[in-house]
């Protein structure tokens, strides 16, 4: 019976958890196409209506589509089962479509910050009946796109959501700007609007690139903490230590883990109870050492040694 563990990670007792896999790339498609056609609206729209806020918002959405459709590429990529020659499968493809989308997102935004600064000291005319045309059309095309792509459980498919989400936000705040603007013309408004939703997109964008990067380090996945479960491995019997134990993480819903396990009574049955204890903090790959107590082990922790080789003493 497939059983979804609480986060909504898959058991490994799940035969099939690609099941989700050929939606997902299809949303992802859908929304590179949404966006493209957008960015060109945007781009017509901006330089129609003199809005700085539309065509900085146009340059993020052009950086979204590039990303969006790498990152199609990169999930299905992702999708495809381990083999030789990558043993722990695709799965880290997603996350460099996540850490390309960010990179392209930080760069577009670094543009729309100078634009609108540059703006501030030279006001031109905005049109804003087309500007409030223009956020009607894009906050509705973007709420569907969001939609669409909300599903997502892979960081990939969290920060082409969070794209899409900023966009609405952006629109919303593109289209409430516009009001005010028509009713007072203070034409700063524009620039300043725009510097404001840039900056909060930057901000998701450099925590989603943090996320990314650490499981790229093998950084201890967030939620574990190793103390607390080797504690809770000591309670169980027979077991008189737990050393050189490592957990990572393949992406941020698959996570392994490596242990020495010293025991002087080692079986099957004391295996299945460690692997169960672990699959509980949903570390679903667990490779077990069964030392006896008399064996020294000279690796609590990962010293490495300079890979010297001492073979050739032998005369």
């Amino acid at each position: 019976m497939p059983q979804l563990t609480k986060t909504g990670n898959y058991n490994p007792h799940n035969t099939n958890p690609k099941t989700h896999q050929p939606k997902t790339s299809r949303n992802i498609l859908i929304a590179f196409l949404l966006n493209l056609g957008f960015s060109i609206y945007e781009f017509i729209g901006g330089s129609f209506t003199g809005s700085t806020a539309i065509m900085s918002d146009a340059v993020h959405d052009l950086g979204d589509a590039i990303s969006i459709g790498l990152s199609f590429f990169l999930e299905r990529k992702s999708s495809h089962t381990p083999d030789q020659k990558y043993t722990y499968g695709y799965l880290r493809y997603s996350l460099i479509g996540s850490t390309i989308t960010t990179l392209i997102l930080l760069l577009g935004s670094s543009f729309v910050i100078i634009n609108a600064i540059l703006r501030l000291f030279h006001p031109a005319p905005i049109n804003y009946d087309g500007m409030i045309i223009l956020a009607v059309v894009g906050a509705i095309v973007n709420f569907f796109a969001a939609h669409l792509t909300s599903r997502g459980e892979s960081l990939n498919q969290k920060s082409v959501n969070l794209h899409m989400l900023e966009d609405v936000l952006g629109w919303v705040v593109v289209l409430i700007g516009a009001i005010i603007m028509k009713f007072v013309d203070i034409t700063y408004i524009d620039p300043i609007l725009s510097i404001c939703v840039t900056i909060f997109i930057v901000i998701h964008a450099v925590k989603n690139l943090a996320a990314t990067l650490a499981i790229f380090l093998e950084k201890t996945p967030a939620h574990l903490s190793l103390p607390d479960i080797k504690q809770q491995l000591l309670r169980l019997p027979n077991i008189q230590d737990v050393h050189h134990f490592h957990a990572w993480s393949i992406d941020e819903s698959h996570h392994f883990a490596t242990l020495h396990v010293v025991t002087n009574r080692p079986s099957a049955k004391l295996k299945h109870a460690i692997r169960h204890a672990l699959l509980d903090h949903h570390i679903s790959h667990v490779t077990i050492e069964f030392e006896s107590p008399q064996e020294s082990c000279l690796e609590h922790e990962c010293h490495l040694q300079p890979a010297t080789h001492t073979h050739h003493h032998h005369h």
